[in-house]
């Protein structure tokens, strides 16, 4: 059971955020209702809050393929990411070979590429897949990469020394390591999950968030543009803090760790 220092704790850790969040949205409110602006050019929270409790039902119709679209996206990226840095891990030149291709891929625009993958695989959901996985991949094998290379030398050195082979030293220290590493790449790559997702549904489909926006936008409506914007925050945080708690629960030695501190 958390105690009571505990929940002050993390009450103090979270209150900063929640102060400058709320004086924002406070300051946004005041200043859509007082100074005389047209709903139509800037609605206030309260009524963007509004329209979308009104327009749930769509909106969350709209949800659940760009949650699709995102969850198998970076389930595809995460898997090629592990792979490609093992690889690359075990197999030096390919480091050199590979990562020259791999940073090309990341100054591909979206803009220009998105309408190319529907172009070539249609309108259903693996252009979409591509997509975030584009987009969410090279930070994650950066972390790893980076990760493995992290691992201290003595350690190394005495597994060898009691006959452990390169994939049982991989096993026990070189992954291991790399654990904060790649938790740092997956937290920054969800956050372009979801991006990578709407923006894929900008570029063709039938349904999805970045379908909503895109109606909302030409029917001349930003408050319902702001309430799927509200809809696809909120997804990324909870996906944000899924990648923390995850990361708590694989390694638990970081909080205790935490927790000594004076």
């Amino acid at each position: 059971m958390p105690t009571s220092r505990t929940i002050a704790s993390s009450l103090g850790r979270i209150a900063p955020a929640l102060l400058s969040v709320g004086t924002l949205i406070l300051a946004w409110e005041l200043y859509a209702r007082l100074s005389g602006i047209s709903p139509t050019t800037l609605p206030a929270p309260s009524r963007v809050v509004a329209q979308a409790i009104q327009n749930w039902p769509a909106l969350f119709e709209n949800t659940l393929p760009t949650i699709s679209a995102t969850l198998l996206g970076f389930a595809c990226s995460l898997a090629a990411a592990f792979i490609f840095s093992v690889l690359i891990d075990f197999f030096k030149p390919l480091r050199r070979a590979l990562f020259p291709v791999f940073i090309i891929s990341q100054t591909l625009p979206l803009v220009a590429i998105a309408p190319l993958i529907v172009l070539w695989f249609g309108f259903g959901l693996t252009p979409k897949i591509m997509l975030v996985a584009l987009v969410t991949f090279f930070p994650m094998l950066v972390a790893l990469v980076q990760g493995y290379a992290a691992t201290e030398e003595d350690i190394e050195s005495l597994l060898a020394s009691m006959g452990a082979s390169p994939l049982r030293i991989f096993l026990l220290a070189r992954l291991p390591s790399s654990l904060p590493y790649f938790f740092a790449g997956l937290r920054i790559s969800i956050t372009y999950a979801v991006v990578g997702a709407i923006f894929a549904e900008y570029a063709g489909a039938a349904k999805g968030l970045g379908i909503y926006i895109l109606n909302a936008k030409n029917n001349f409506r930003p408050d319902l543009v702001l309430a799927a914007v509200l809809v696809s925050a909120t997804l990324t945080l909870v996906l944000f803090g899924t990648t923390i708690l995850i990361q708590r629960l694989v390694m638990p030695w970081e909080k205790l760790a935490a927790e000594r501190k004076p």
